[in-house]
């Protein structure tokens, strides 16, 4: 499946734009029944592992995520942050950029989401309802949810 992006526009600075879509815990608020981990615990930095647990109970999978770039915005310089899925169930990376302008700053989540042993048949709805869901995420990260 092809990456789907999100974009917001945010009146926040970069920087702080940029804490809130990289509090990993946040995230689990936004998503329903999911957890999150960290490994080692913040702050955050190249070799951290971000594990999203998406179940009730034993009914569920993990998300591993190893974080292979981080560079927070610093100046006029936009920030970008790149995970690598290191699952067995959820495959691909994920990729958030927070790009500071005059009114304050966009913020950009692209994501290669596939699922193991799903048909390409399937790729058009897992795409819309990931646009769905991290577009939710981010507006109500970015709002201070």
């Amino acid at each position: 499946m092809p990456p789907f992006r999100v974009q917001r526009r945010s009146p926040l600075s970069a920087q702080e734009a940029w804490l809130r879509v990289t509090d990993w815990e946040r995230h689990a608020r936004q998503v329903p029944l999911t957890r999150i981990t960290v490994t080692p615990p913040p702050p955050s930095r190249v070799g951290t592992v971000v594990v999203a647990r998406t179940g009730l109970g034993r009914a569920g999978f993990d998300d591993p995520m190893e974080i292979v770039a981080w560079e927070p915005p610093d100046g006029g310089r936009p920030g970008r942050c790149r995970l690598e899925k290191r699952g067995g169930t959820v495959l691909g990376w994920a990729e958030i950029e927070v790009v500071p302008d005059a009114d304050g700053c966009v913020v950009r989540w692209c994501e290669d989401l596939r699922v193991r042993r799903l048909p390409a048949v399937l790729d058009g709805p897992t795409r819309w309802s990931g646009r769905l869901v991290f577009g939710r995420a981010l507006t109500r990260l970015l709002a201070g949810g």
